[in-house]
């Protein structure tokens, strides 16, 4: 288990972001170290989504400080985020490319050279259980299988932290659950921390710690089990519920 002393994947440091006169995100602290699995927990609108735009560096924010492997987002944001992997909520694959069409026209943004490109791109898709279909448009996979070609993406570069923004949404429980698995073994073999937004209970129990997020502040940042007992809850739903309340009804 990573200790204080290392430098964290990920740092967030009392960050703050604010529309107008609503706090999105108020006062965040938020560590990840290399081989962490941490779910986000939060339910819809409790600033996942601006936290992680935050992070991907789509916004800067209002006061605080963001670092990943120890660079600041603001000073140094090119190195920082050269070490950041990304698979946003809404598919972002081009359908009308191949699967390694679309994965040689991100490692050429990172500057891969083509044939080291090509080396990493069909081990990634050997890893993921794809290589057969390498050469197959994107808009020929099933919904599990292009979130794979978006995790190979993600990888091409080497990061340091993956940020998985509700992957599993529009995926049926099989696919789902093939992801989550994927993910928790891939952050122990390669070494990776991974930040797993989502609003599913049922995604949370195997993470290494769990971070409830509610109207831009975090309420806990605990183990799955420590959660459920702090709250006196039989399970991390009903924890869930006892420390943010039903959900809303439109």
């Amino acid at each position: 288990m990573a200790t204080n002393e290392r430098i964290p994947a990920l740092l967030l440091d009392n960050v703050v972001k604010t529309y107008g006169a609503i706090r999105a995100i108020d006062g965040v602290n938020l560590t990840a170290f290399a081989g962490e699995f941490i779910a986000l927990l939060g339910p819809n609108g409790a600033g996942k989504t601006t936290l992680f735009q935050l992070l991907s560096g789509l916004f800067v924010p209002d006061s605080g400080r963001i670092a990943i492997m120890g660079r600041d987002m603001l000073r140094d944001p090119v190195p920082a985020l050269a070490m950041l992997g990304i698979v946003f909520q809404q598919p972002t694959l081009d359908l009308e490319l191949s699967v390694t069409g679309n994965l040689l026209f991100h490692a050429g943004l990172h500057g891969i050279a083509r044939a080291v490109a090509r080396d990493r791109i069909g081990k990634e898709l050997g890893r993921l259980g794809l290589a057969g279909r390498a050469h197959a448009k994107a808009a020929q996979l099933s919904g599990g299988n292009r979130r794979r070609v978006e995790l190979a993406r993600a990888l091409l570069h080497d990061p340091r932290i993956l940020l998985m923004d509700e992957p599993t949404v529009g995926l049926d429980p099989a696919s789902r659950a093939d992801l989550l698995k994927l993910m928790l073994d891939l952050r122990a073999e390669r070494s990776v921390a991974v930040l797993w937004a989502t609003h599913l209970c049922d995604e949370v129990p195997e993470a290494d710690r769990v971070i409830v997020l509610h109207r831009g502040k975090v309420l806990a940042d605990t183990t799955p089990a420590q959660l459920v007992a702090g709250t006196g809850t039989v399970t991390i739903e009903q924890a869930f519920l006892a420390m943010t309340g039903p959900p809303s009804v439109p």
